[in-house]
């Protein structure tokens, strides 16, 4: 069998496992929110080689928090340009689709699972600017699609808040898995729950049909050995690896410590991406405005 078969081997191994687990493995006691059926009427009009934005408008009007959120950011110093819009249609025009639909998804997804924890203290602020990271570097790395990008952003690490609402004692695991040092987070979560957050994230992207290649690259995020091998397709790779650069642009916008994928994994992240030290300098001053913004 070829390498790219294989590839493409794996990533639908993922999702039988996934699958199985959910039918008769710990993922049966995880209680994953439905995907709210404005975010699955926009996933439609999107996969469509040219979309309709008339239903696009229809979408972000139908929920008066969500227009309002559309109009705050087209009125924002990042895009605003002459006069403030006033209709979602000029705004939409003003941010273009792509950046319609990241607004409007992430909208919907922080309104589907809520974060109620002093241990995800601003969980989705995070994620919002880790998404908004990713659909940068989705400009300056090839092969890289905006809304695949955007999405592994947003989604990467949604099986906290998930695994926190479903699980007896995982706010006990985080603070445990946070201190150890003998092992990492994910070998924690799976001795005390016999499951861990990637595999939950994978799960939600899965039941929310989601891209195969976002729900494999959440599904082994924390597996960073595979930039050294051919195991997987190369789109979840690079997915991976540019998840990583764009959370440690969030971490340093935030003045925290490096991830320690990061730490432990950052040369064999840029040869795999092919950047450079200087390519970081450069887009994480680049990004200084929009991570503000979100």
């Amino acid at each position: 069998m070829s390498t790219t078969a294989l590839a493409a081997d794996r990533i639908e191994t993922i999702q039988q496992e996934l699958d199985q687990a959910r039918r008769s493995g710990p993922l049966q006691q995880i209680v994953i929110p439905p995907c709210p059926e404005l975010l699955a009427r926009l996933n439609v009009v999107l996969a469509q080689a040219e979309p309709d934005l008339n239903e696009v408008a229809r979408i972000a009007s139908s929920d008066v928090a969500m227009a309002a959120t559309l109009l705050k950011s087209a009125n924002s110093p990042l895009f605003a340009s002459g006069q403030p819009v006033q209709t979602i249609g000029a705004a939409m025009n003003r941010l273009g689709l792509e950046q319609t639909a990241a607004i409007i998804s992430g909208f919907l997804v922080q309104r589907a699972i809520k974060v109620n924890s002093s241990h995800l203290q601003r969980f989705w602020e995070r994620a919002r600017k880790r998404a908004v990271a990713m659909g940068y570097l989705a400009q300056k790395l090839p092969g890289l699609s905006f809304d695949v990008a955007h999405t592994y952003g947003l989604f990467c690490h949604v099986g906290l808040p998930v695994m926190m609402q479903s699980v007896k004692g995982y706010a006990g695991t985080m603070v445990e898995a946070n201190a150890r040092i003998d092992r990492s987070y994910v070998a924690t979560e799976n001795a005390n729950h016999r499951t861990d957050h990637a595999v939950v994230g994978a799960l939600v992207a899965r039941v929310w049909k989601l891209s195969p290649t976002v729900t494999a690259a959440i599904r082994l995020h924390h597996d960073m050995d595979i930039l050294r091998g051919n195991s997987i397709d190369p789109e979840v790779v690079t997915l991976m690896a540019a998840g990583l650069v764009a959370e440690y642009f969030v971490r340093r916008h935030e003045a925290i410590d490096p991830d320690i994928d990061w730490t432990r994994h950052a040369d064999a992240i840029k040869d795999w991406l092919q950047i450079t030290d200087d390519d970081l300098v450069t887009w994480e001053d680049e990004l200084r405005e929009p991570l503000d913004e979100a």
